[in-house]
């Protein structure tokens, strides 16, 4: 009450100026909207051109580093981050039973999506923290009989520090190779199990070539030897359709802010029946079923659960336009330009996550150039990094083309003009950079670059 009337004195005291409404802004280069400068410091013409140029934004194709909020799953959050403030684990009174009920119903929303039952979902603050839970817990819980994990070496970065700092506590650790398509050979897998494996963590979709990994088979493989499968599911969830039973899936990693949900919550499933242990990495009032001690964010989880429920209803309808537009980019760019190379499995493959390397390019030249479009050239989690990306040079990639990188993340509400504009500036720029390039200029002269033998002065 009190902040409606403090908003509506704030309205009364400053009413808009007349004059006609200002357009909304276009797709393409959008709105930000913020000028600090004082006016009066500033001349009037100067003023409009500074404002001008502070609304302009690029256009946001990055959507495997984070996806914008759906705005269904910001009406949903809403009224728990004004009115329904309760503390869920409040059990004496209305406000802490209404928000324990919305929490409930976001349970079920996140374990419909995946075929689970909501007393296996666990609330977390993102699939960072899931994938820590899944591998360190399994892993220390069953030490006394068990001390064998198997990974591959293209998972995301927090799985590999996790299992990494498992093998300083005397764990052992697999690290199995992929293929050149980025997929793992389910042999080797196989093969790599012993009697003492307790967790096999293997990522569904990529977030860096977007590759999937045969789950299901993977899944029969582990169940059929007795060893409990974790999947990172943090790219896949509400893209692809999963069903942990199905698939045979014991543990399962997600994160909210992939599926446009917000930032800060994520899942972690884990399965009942045959019961998974877990020991806790933290202590606490021992919330979650005492895995995950510390007060569920309702505001969070309602906004988790709602985009879940979006991505159910759409997700036939995404993963077709998503197709659709994918399919629009690479062939664009693919007939335009000679020597751009695809990497990952172009068949087992989410075509939201689109990896290309320019050859005779410089990557970050490249994503300098394409300034007013937001792209990256690897993992947001590795992106400090100037080494090249450790997954391309799993599967094989020159460590020259593994530097030419550029992903291209398709999602929701991703445009046809925004993929079409995308592609007409990565085409001029990589026109240009190759025409400043003497390796470029080389290879156009028909010299074989490998044949060369350089010198150091």
């Amino acid at each position: 009450m009190l902040l409606r009337t403090a908003w509506r004195r704030v309205a009364t005291a400053a009413p808009a100026a007349p004059g006609p409404r200002a357009k909304a802004p276009t797709r393409g280069l959008r709105l930000r909207g913020i000028d600090l400068t004082p006016q009066s410091a500033v001349p009037s013409d100067a003023a409009t051109a500074l404002e001008a140029e502070s609304v302009l934004r690029p256009l946001y194709m990055d959507v495997q580093a984070t996806t914008p909020l759906d705005p269904r799953v910001l009406d949903a959050m809403l009224p728990y981050l004004v009115n329904y403030y309760g503390n869920p684990h409040s059990r004496t009174h209305a406000y802490g039973w209404e928000s324990e009920a919305a929490m409930e119903c976001a349970r079920q929303q996140v374990a419909s999506l995946i075929g689970a039952d909501p007393r296996e979902i666990i609330f977390t603050s993102g699939a960072t923290e899931s994938n820590n839970i899944a591998i360190k817990g399994v892993a220390r819980f069953y030490r006394s009989r068990k001390k064998h994990l198997i990974t591959t070496q293209t998972e995301h970065k927090c799985v590999l520090d996790s299992c990494r700092s498992l093998e300083a506590e005397g764990f052992k650790v697999t690290y199995l190779p992929v293929k050149k398509s980025g997929i793992i050979d389910l042999k080797e897998l196989e093969a790599a199990i012993q009697p003492d494996t307790s967790l096999v963590s293997v990522m569904t979709v990529n977030n860096e070539i977007g590759v999937k990994q045969p789950i299901k088979e993977i899944g029969q493989i582990c169940s059929s030897r007795k060893v409990y499968f974790h999947t990172d599911a943090a790219q896949a969830v509400g893209k692809i359709p999963l069903d942990v039973n199905d698939m045979k899936i014991d543990l399962m990693s997600i994160s909210g802010h992939k599926i446009y949900g917000p930032k800060g919550v994520g899942a972690i499933y884990i399965r009942r029946r045959p019961r998974v242990r877990v020991e806790p990495l933290q202590s606490g009032g021992g919330q979650e079923r005492g895995m995950r001690s510390g007060t569920v964010p309702t505001p969070l989880v309602v906004g988790l659960g709602a985009a879940c429920e979006v991505a159910q209803q759409e997700m036939k309808y995404d993963h077709k336009r998503i197709s659709k537009l994918a399919e629009r980019l690479i062939q664009k760019i693919m007939t335009s330009l000679p020597d751009v190379v695809m990497n990952g499995d172009p068949e087992h493959h989410y075509p939201g996550c689109i990896n290309l390397s320019f050859a005779y390019v410089e990557g970050e030249s490249l994503l300098m150039a394409l300034k007013d479009v937001a792209l990256s050239s690897g993992s947001a989690c590795t992106s400090a990094s100037l080494e090249p990306s450790y997954v391309l040079r799993a599967i094989g990639t020159d460590e020259d083309l593994a530097h030419s990188s550029i992903r291209f993340g398709i999602g929701r509400f991703t445009t046809e003009e925004e993929v079409d504009y995308t592609v007409e500036k990565c085409i001029h720029h990589v026109k240009r950079l190759r025409e400043m390039s003497p390796l470029w200029e080389m290879v156009q002269d028909g010299i074989d670059l490998k044949s060369i033998k350089w010198t150091q002065h």
